[in-house]
């Protein structure tokens, strides 16, 4: 599995979104990387990660994650995973004994009717449009009001996206191998089974944008039903990247779930 490693201080796992990158958590970076030794991984099948030699899914991407860790001698990392990835941190907190302190942002897996078929829907006719835009799209990318458009789904401020962040996930989700399975069980698979109150004994937070136009801000509440230990936090005036539209916001977040002594929160 690749992955990006750089500062100094208590080790953090970032776990990006489907079609992603560790390159994904570039606005946050660099201001993580002051106060914690960050591990940023290229999940199997994105990135420059092989793929897994079997079905993709949210279980079996959370055993390669469990494998890395073991391998790494990092069992017990505090961790924070963006869409897709965070619904892999929650199931990894589920497991016990994987993670330490989680922040999970926008979290996939918890729609449900219509809005699992619009989604599903939705990403598919986007990825098409990206892969078949990839000559154009440094172009594209460039234009603030290219970035507009690209990333008008994902993004409260999408003309705000640094055209080098732009391009790098053009790129990524347009190449990412197991990018067509992965969605298809994301959305129809497995669904995310929750955890009792007392069983998940380091802080856990779902963290949601308030303009999420890819996991609606209603889902929060079905989360936090499932996963009775976590605190809820709103991201005001973001979508479904709350470490793009806000970054110092998200450092803060972080910081204070996985640095404080007691792990007590004012949310």
């Amino acid at each position: 599995m690749n992955y990006h490693r750089a500062g100094s201080g208590k080790p953090l796992l970032l776990i990006h979104g489907i079609g992603g990158s560790w390159t994904s958590w570039g606005p946050v970076l660099s201001a993580l990387e002051k106060t914690n030794d960050v591990i940023a991984v290229d999940l199997p099948g994105f990135g420059t990660s092989a793929p897994l030699s079997g079905p993709v899914t949210i279980y079996t991407l959370a055993d390669a994650i469990t494998d890395f860790l073991k391998e790494k001698d990092l069992l017990g990392i505090d961790a924070v995973g963006s869409s897709m990835g965070a619904r892999l941190v929650l199931e990894l907190a589920r497991r016990g004994n994987i993670l330490g302190s989680v922040v999970s942002l926008d979290p996939g897996g918890f729609w449900e009717g219509w809005e699992r078929h619009a989604l599903f829907a939705s990403l598919t006719i986007s990825i098409k449009a990206v892969r078949a835009l990839q000559s154009i799209m440094p172009l594209l990318t460039q234009s603030k009001l290219g970035r507009k458009v690209l990333f008008a789904q994902l993004s409260a401020h999408p003309d705000n996206i640094s055209p080098s962040l732009a391009i790098s996930e053009m790129k990524n989700y347009a190449a990412s191998s197991s990018f067509d399975e992965l969605l298809y069980n994301l959305v129809y698979g497995e669904e995310q089974q929750g955890s009792k109150k007392g069983s998940i004994k380091k802080p856990l937070v779902i963290a949601w944008g308030l303009n999420d136009y890819v996991c609606f801000p209603g889902q929060a509440q079905r989360a936090m039903d499932l996963f009775e230990d976590a605190r809820l936090y709103w991201f005001k005036n973001c979508g479904h990247f709350p470490h793009w539209d806000s970054p110092e916001e998200t450092v803060h977040l972080i910081n204070h779930v996985t640095q404080s002594n007691d792990g007590l929160l004012n949310l």
